[in-house]
């Protein structure tokens, strides 16, 4: 009688789930515990006498503010250029793709310099940017003689700071968005007599809604964050352009720690409701487009 061969065994995965939990949990105990750190070193005492600080109160005014104008302004400039790169192709595609990296990828510190160069030392026509954009707003110190025009070390300084690197997340997650969702869509409106911008308007922009929510948030959230170009180009002064990321480094810088880590739970309570905003917009998003997607084939 011939020998049966032998069966091969599989091994059980257990080890292998096990690793990879074991890695997971690992960095999840690290952030945890910075989070437990925190919370433990201050007394809801000392967070309510550092929210009800005038300065800190100010800072989260204008951080709001300028958080807000910066994910309106990053959605303006993400949509059209999301759509561009996801549907177009012309020479330099590449390239300018990669270059909408550059501040997601660049240290924070090094965009703010730059920008302090490019408005301070660039001259075009004799002068500076920042001194035509002083020049054309002139204007304003009839009215508020206490203001002077301008954009360094200002409140359109922050904006700009923190608009330089969301809208990169924003162009980002919007390209996502236009590439889930099948230009087949766009095709039928294009045959039923709309042009490219109606069949954008009127079909693929309500498709990528919650893109486009998702897309505003992280830059809301990122500009919550930024700090190093909001220090390099608009500085850190109380009252005119202090945000609760500035907050922090000044009152670590004048020993307050417990204000500082104050502000920080606040920060951080703030960017825990955007990513679970983030993450339910966006897994609808992406079910939706597929659920999408599935149906127009099958028709």
């Amino acid at each position: 009688m011939e020998e049966e061969p032998k069966r091969h065994r599989t091994r059980s995965d257990g080890p292998f789930f096990y690793g990879l939990v074991a890695i997971a949990g690992a960095y999840l105990l690290l952030i945890v515990s910075l989070l437990a750190a925190d919370a433990q070193y201050v007394t809801f005492a000392s967070i309510g006498e550092a929210l009800g600080n005038a300065d800190i109160q100010d800072s989260i005014r204008l951080t709001l503010v300028t958080c807000t104008v910066t994910a309106i302004l990053s959605m303006v400039v993400a949509v059209p250029t999301g759509y561009l790169l996801s549907r177009f192709r012309f020479p330099g595609k590449r390239l300018v793709d990669a270059l909408l990296d550059i501040p997601i990828l660049l240290p924070p510190l090094v965009i703010g310099l730059s920008l302090l160069i490019l408005f301070h030392q660039v001259p075009i026509l004799g002068r500076t940017i920042e001194e035509w954009v002083a020049f054309a707003f002139q204007w304003i110190t009839w009215l508020r003689p206490d203001i002077r025009p301008g954009v360094t070390f200002k409140v359109p300084a922050v904006i700009l700071a923190q608009f330089t690197v969301s809208c990169a997340f924003a162009v980002r997650t919007m390209k996502t968005t236009f590439d889930q969702i099948h230009p087949r869509h766009e095709d039928v409106a294009l045959t039923l007599g709309c042009n490219r911008s109606q069949a954008f308007w009127l079909v693929l922009l309500p498709q990528a809604w919650r893109g486009v929510f998702t897309g505003a948030t992280l830059a809301w959230a990122r500009a919550l964050g930024e700090f190093g170009p909001i220090l390099v180009f608009a500085g850190a002064t109380r009252g005119r352009t202090e945000v609760l990321s500035t907050t922090v480094f000044l009152e670590i810088n004048i020993g307050n720690l417990q204000g500082a880590v104050a502000v920080s739970l606040l920060m951080i309570l703030l960017a825990l409701v955007v990513i679970l905003i983030v993450r339910t917009v966006g897994e609808k998003t992406v079910l939706g487009t597929a659920a999408g997607q599935g149906g127009g084939m099958h028709a």
